[in-house]
């Protein structure tokens, strides 16, 4: 039975950090179709503060022992490449 619990606490962990994760790309991909960034960097402000704040629920949630710390990084590492992405195609534009 504490088995199945820790279990469901990890998969409603790993639901929580995906379902933000989802929203920062979200966030991301609006504004690489719009490339407005240089017009207006409170928008790379926010996305920023999302990063930080996800990377406080993953090093949380891995503490915890709900996720494993590796599966975080890679996390953050997807959402990282996507906003290098939107810096260079900003910068082109």
């Amino acid at each position: 039975m504490a088995s199945e619990t820790i279990m469901n606490h990890q998969e409603k962990a790993h639901a929580l950090l995906k379902a933000d994760a989802d929203k920062i790309l979200k966030l991301i991909k609006v504004q690489m179709d719009n490339l407005t960034m240089p017009q207006c960097p409170l928008y790379e402000e926010v996305l920023d503060t999302q990063m930080f704040g996800l990377s406080r629920e993953i090093d949380f949630a891995a503490r915890l022992g709900l996720i494993d710390e590796r599966e975080g990084k890679v996390i953050l590492e997807q959402l990282e490449k996507e906003l290098s992405a939107l810096h260079e195609a900003s910068l082109k534009k």
